[in-house]
C-alpha cells in the first residue's frame, strides 16, 4: 500500500466533514472510527487512503505478526510479553501506518486468524495464522461497502474494535492478540443499510455528496487532471500543505491529554442526548471524546460550546430514534434549540420532566364517506400507508442439501464456509477446510491400541487422515419475496389501498431486518411493471410504495406473470436463493394476457407458479360483504396461504409467512 503513490490527502477539494471525522479518530483512535454514508465517486476510498501518508512511522517490535509496541508492555502479544518478563531485548523497527482493507466476502478465518487444529491434535502446540485483524493492529482498517459484509463479521469486527483484543477460540483451544486500529467504514445507503444496532457501534458519521458548485468541481477536475499527468510533481505542490497537517496532527496528539471538559459542557453533552432521545448512553461517551479531540487539534487545552456543537453533528445523525425506513439524518435546528435551551436554563436547578414528552395533536375525523369506485375511470389517487407495525421473528426450514452462502436472518440452510452452527459431519472429500475435532477424536479411538503397538507410542494420540472429519454447519439465510401488488381503482374503495400500503409496509419492514431481498411488481391500467428489481435496499421499495398511485383497470395476469418471470430470471442467476411471491389484490381481474376470460389465466399462471416450487403467500384486500372469492382461488392454485387483509395483524402475518415458508420436517443431514 505504502509503495503506490496515493492522492495527497490536503488536496481532497471539500468534504470538510469528512477529512475531519477520519483526522479526529487518529488524533484520537479510543473514539471508536466512523462510517462514511454517501454516493459512489465522492471520494470516500481516496481520502481514506490518502489519510495514512500523513501520519508518521511508529516504533515496532521486529518479526512480531501483530506489530506490538514496544513501549506499551500492557497491549503486547503473548510472544512479546513473554520476551519482556525473561529481560531479552526486543528488536525494534520503524515502519510506516498502513491501510489494512477488508474484503466484502472475506471469510470469519480470514478475519479473526485460526488455529491449525490437525497440528494441535498431532503435536499439542498451539500454532496460529494471523488473520486481517493481525494485520490492522496499530494500522487503519478499511472496510468498504460495510453494510454487505455478513452481519456476523460486523459483529467480530466491532467486538474486536471496542475491546482492542481479538479473541480467537477454536474447539476449545484458545488464542488472543491486540487489535487496536483506526476503524473506517464506507457505504452506499442504496444498497442496503446496517442494523440500528451496528451503526450505533461507529462512533462517527458523516453522510456525503457530491460537491453542487461548480467553481468546487471545476476545481477537483483540474487537480485530478493534474495528478494522473505527473503524480510526482503534483505531490511535491501539496508537500507544504501535507507536512504542515502533518504536524497539526501530531501536534493535537501530543496536547490531548491535557485537555479539560468542565462540568458545565458535559451538561451540554447530556442535554443535546436528551434532546435527541438516542437509546443508551455511547452517544454521550463518544460526543465527550470527540469534543476533547476537536479541541486538541484546534490548539486548545479548553473544550467550547463550539466544540460540543460540531462533535455533536459528527455523532448524532446516526442514533437520532427514527422509524423504520426513515433515513439518518440531523436536523441542525433541533442541536440549535438545544444549545439555546441549556443557555436559558444555566444556574437553574434541574427539574425531574418526562423525557419524551408526548407531543399534543389536533384531533381529525379520519372517517371518509363512502366512494364509488374507480375501476375504469383513469384517475389516480396517491393514498397514504398505515402504520407499520413489527411482526413476530420467522422461524423457518428448507429442505434440501443445497449448502448456501448467502446471508440474513430468516430460513435456516447448510453452509458452504465455517459460519454457522455446527450440526453435523462428513468424510472429507479433499483438503479440510473445517475440522470435526470431537468426530475425528471418535473414529480415531477404536484404533489407538492397534496404532500404538506398531509405532511403539504409548502416550500420544495417534490420528491418521481416514480419521479426519469436516464439519457440516448450518446458517441462516435471507430470502426473496417479490411483492405483486394490484394498484388498480378497485383498491380505492373505502381507501383500502391506505390499509394494503399499511401491511406491506410492515412485511417489508419485517424484511429489513431478516436481511431479505425484496422485489415489487405493480399492475394497474393494461399492464404490470417490474417498479423494483431485486435488492437488498428495501428502503428503495418503502419509498416506491409511499407513492404509488392507484387507479384503472386490473391485469392480474400481467402481474403474476411478470412477478414470477422475475423470480425465475433472479434464481438462474442465484441458485442459493429461497424466493416467495406475496399477491396483495382484491381479486377482480378483469384484463386478459392471452385473450381468454382473465380470471381463468389468473388461475392458470397460479398453476405454473405452483409447479415451479415457489411459495406464495396471498393477501386478499376485497371487502367481506361483496366478497367473490378469486384471491382465494388463486391462492389455491398457487399451493400458497391465503389470508384476508381484514384479519392482517403481527401475529396472523407471521403466522401466515411462516406457514409459507416453514416445512414440517428438519433439514436432512448424512452422516458418514
Amino acid at each position: 500500500m505504502q509503495n503506490k503513490i496515493v492522492y495527497p490527502f490536503s488536496a481532497i477539494v471539500g468534504q470538510e466533514k469528512m477529512k475531519l471525522a477520519l483526522i479526529l479518530n487518529v488524533i484520537n483512535p479510543k473514539i471508536g472510527g466512523v462510517l462514511l454514508r454517501g454516493e459512489k465517486g465522492t471520494g470516500k476510498s481516496l481520502a481514506v487512503r490518502a489519510l495514512a501518508n500523513l501520519l508518521p512511522e511508529v516504533d515496532t517490535v521486529a518479526t512480531c505478526p501483530f506489530h506490538c509496541d514496544p513501549s506499551r508492555p500492557k497491549d503486547m502479544c503473548d510472544l512479546c510479553s513473554d520476551k519482556v518478563e525473561k529481560n531479552q531485548k526486543l528488536s525494534i523497527i520503524k515502519r510506516p501506518i498502513s491501510v489494512v482493507e477488508l474484503p466484502v466476502g472475506a471469510t470469519e478465518d480470514r478475519l479473526v486468524g485460526t488455529i491449525d487444529i490437525e497440528k494441535a491434535i498431532k503435536t499439542g502446540e498451539k500454532h496460529f495464522d494471523p488473520g486481517i485483524l493481525a494485520q490492522a493492529n496499530r494500522n487503519i482498517l478499511y472496510i468498504d461497502e460495510v453494510n454487505l459484509l455478513d452481519d456476523h463479521l460486523v459483529d467480530v469486527l466491532l467486538d474486536a474494535a471496542a475491546m482492542g483484543v481479538n479473541f480467537v477460540e477454536r474447539e476449545g483451544i484458545s488464542f488472543s492478540h491486540p487489535a487496536q486500529f483506526v476503524l473506517v467504514g464506507t457505504m452506499n445507503p442504496e444498497e442496503g443499510e446496517l442494523r440500528p444496532q451496528l451503526l450505533d457501534r461507529f462512533a462517527l458519521s458523516v453522510e456525503i455528496k457530491g460537491i453542487p458548485y461548480r467553481e468546487a468541481r471545476a476545481e477537483i477536475v483540474r487537480r485530478r487532471v493534474a495528478f494522473e499527468t505527473d503524480p510526482a510533481s503534483f505531490i511535491e505542490s501539496q508537500s507544504g500543505s501535507q507536512e504542515q497537517l502533518r504536524q497539526k496532527i501530531q501536534k493535537a496528539s501530543r496536547l490531548l491529554p491535557e485537555v479539560n471538559l468542565s462540568d458545565e459542557m458535559l451538561d451540554l453533552i447530556t442535554q443535546i442526548c436528551v434532546d435527541f432521545a438516542v437509546d443508551g448512553h455511547r452517544a454521550d461517551i463518544t460526543m465527550f471524546k470527540t469534543a476533547c479531540t476537536i479541541a486538541a487539534f484546534n490548539g486548545r487545552t479548553q473544550v467550547t460550546e463550539e466544540d460540543v456543537k460540531e462533535a455533536a453533528e459528527l455523532v448524532l445523525p446516526h442514533r437520532h430514534r427514527r422509524q423504520p425506513f426513515e433515513e439518518p439524518k440531523l436536523e441542525q435546528q433541533q442541536i440549535q434549540d438545544s444549545l439555546q435551551k441549556w443557555n436559558q436554563n444555566k444556574g437553574k436547578p434541574q427539574q425531574n420532566s418526562p423525557q419524551n414528552p408526548v407531543p399534543q395533536s389536533d384531533n381529525h375525523d379520519n372517517t371518509s364517506e363512502e366512494k364509488p369506485e374507480e375501476e375504469d375511470s383513469g384517475r389516480e389517487q396517491v393514498f397514504d400507508a398505515d402504520s407499520p407495525y413489527a411482526v413476530k421473528p420467522l422461524s423457518t426450514h428448507v429442505l434440501d442439501e443445497v449448502q448456501r452462502s448467502c446471508t440474513g436472518r430468516r430460513s435456516k440452510s447448510l453452509s458452504n464456509s465455517k459460519v454457522g452452527r455446527y450440526v453435523d459431519y462428513s468424510v472429507p472429500n479433499g483438503k479440510i477446510e473445517d475440522l470435526a475435532f470431537d468426530a475425528t477424536l471418535r473414529a480415531a479411538a477404536p484404533f489407538q491400541r492397534q496404532r500404538k503397538e506398531s509405532a511403539n507410542d504409548l502416550t500420544g494420540l495417534l490420528i491418521e487422515k481416514s480419521d479426519l472429519r469436516e464439519k457440516i454447519r448450518e446458517r441462516k439465510i435471507g430470502n426473496l419475496i417479490m411483492f405483486v401488488v394490484d394498484a388498480s381503482g378497485s383498491m380505492a374503495t373505502e381507501e383500502r389501498m391506505t390499509a394494503t400500503k399499511g401491511a406491506v409496509l410492515s412485511l417489508l419492514f419485517d424484511a429489513y431486518q431478516r436481511r431479505d431481498r425484496v422485489g415489487m411488481v405493480v399492475f394497474r391500467k393494461n399492464a404490470a411493471e417490474l417498479v423494483l428489481p431485486p435488492t437488498n435496499s428495501v428502503e428503495l421499495a418503502q419509498k416506491l410504495l409511499s407513492v404509488l398511485p392507484t387507479g384503472g383497470r386490473t391485469p392480474m395476469a400481467h402481474g403474476l406473470k411478470l412477478g414470477v418471470e422475475t423470480i425465475k430470471n433472479y434464481v438462474r442467476g442465484d441458485k442459493e436463493v429461497v424466493p416467495l411471491l406475496v399477491l396483495v389484490s382484491d381479486g377482480r381481474a378483469n384484463v386478459n394476457l392471452y385473450g381468454g376470460d382473465p380470471v381463468e389465466e389468473a388461475k392458470t399462471i397460479a398453476r405454473e407458479i405452483a409447479s415451479a416450487g415457489i411459495q406464495s403467500l396471498s393477501l386478499d384486500t376485497e371487502q367481506a360483504f361483496i366478497s367473490f372469492g378469486l384471491v382465494k382461488q388463486i391462492s389455491t392454485e398457487m399451493r400458497g396461504k391465503y389470508l384476508r387483509l381484514e384479519d392482517l395483524r403481527a401475529g396472523l402475518i407471521t403466522s401466515a409467512v411462516r406457514t409459507n415458508l416453514f416445512c414440517d420436517q428438519p433439514t436432512i443431514m448424512n452422516n458418514d
